[in-house]
């Protein structure tokens, strides 16, 4: 399997909004190697990529089940729990599910991932930055 990184930021909410308005009233268009997916918090990130869930993407890399019956089999979680789990990662663009007929067949896309985060906000694009009055860096809005 080819190795595809994904690069994931961390960003407070309030900053991923108005990032997220920016790009849609087309202020801003995210560079190639600007993260794609943003997490508020590493605690979030973590959840998603904790120790088990990184098992089950090494298994469905290695072991390649054909449905999520046979994944919830190999990996002893119940299938309910599983089918939630990866459509989370469906949504974040870690997995994709192929419909083959009947069955589900989970398909690693992501297998490293690159983590962009700055306490100083230096991975924010530089026109997303003002000052207030205070000095607190915030998002500006263009008319």
């Amino acid at each position: 399997m080819d190795k595809k990184t994904m690069v994931v930021g961390i960003m407070p909410l309030k900053d991923m909004r108005r990032y997220t308005m920016a790009i849609a009233c087309g202020k801003h268009t995210p560079s190639p190697d600007e993260p794609k997916v943003w997490f508020e918090s590493e605690k979030v990130l973590a959840q998603v990529l904790c120790a088990e869930n990184k098992a089950l993407l090494q298994m469905i890399i290695e072991r390649e089940p054909q449905s999520i019956s046979e994944l919830a089999e190999m990996s002893g979680r119940v299938k309910g729990n599983l089918s939630r789990t990866l459509k989370k990662m469906q949504n974040l663009g870690i997995v994709v599910i192929q419909k083959n007929g009947k069955r589900h067949t989970p398909k690693a896309v992501a297998t490293d991932f690159t983590i962009r985060t700055s306490i100083d906000k230096s991975h924010y694009p530089a026109w997303m930055l003002e000052s207030d009055d205070e000095g607190d860096p915030r998002f500006m809005t263009r008319s």
